[in-house]
Order: C-alpha cells, then sequence, then structure tokens
C-alpha cells in the first residue's frame, strides 16, 4: 500500500561518506540529496564531517544535527 505521497519525507542515517575513499563522492550524493527534497535530512555517525558541513550548506532548512539519546517522532 503506497502512502498517497510522491515526496521523501525524512533522509536519517550514516552515510558513509568519510575518508579518503568516499569523500570523492559527496558532491554527488549531496546533488542527489538535492533532487529528492527531503523535508529532513539527519545524517548520522559515519557521515563524515565534510558531508555534513556540505549538507549544512546546502540544504540548511532540511538539516537535523543527530546526536546519541535524540529521539524522532515524525
Amino acid at each position: 500500500m503506497g502512502t498517497g505521497r510522491d515526496r521523501i519525507y525524512a533522509v536519517m542515517g550514516g552515510m558513509h561518506l568519510t575518508g579518503g575513499t568516499f569523500e570523492p563522492i559527496i558532491p554527488r550524493t549531496i546533488d542527489e540529496l538535492e533532487r529528492l527534497k527531503p523535508r529532513f535530512l539527519i545524517p548520522c555517525h559515519c557521515s563524515g564531517l565534510k558531508a555534513v558541513n556540505e549538507i549544512v550548506r546546502t540544504m540548511p532548512n532540511a538539516f537535523i544535527q543527530n546526536s546519541v539519546g535524540t529521539t524522532y517522532v515524525f
């Protein structure tokens, strides 16, 4: 059963964008996230500081800073 919506509400999780192997794909990842236009974007643990900074810079209204113990109710 579908939701009847065609927009992604939230992207949340570790994006594995840290380190020399993965940092080169940060720009394309950000481009794709912008294309999807999620209402909320919550990068977690292994997303990496460079990727998080780019998310904040490009999608500040969607970004939510995650931390241990945070509870989300959607």
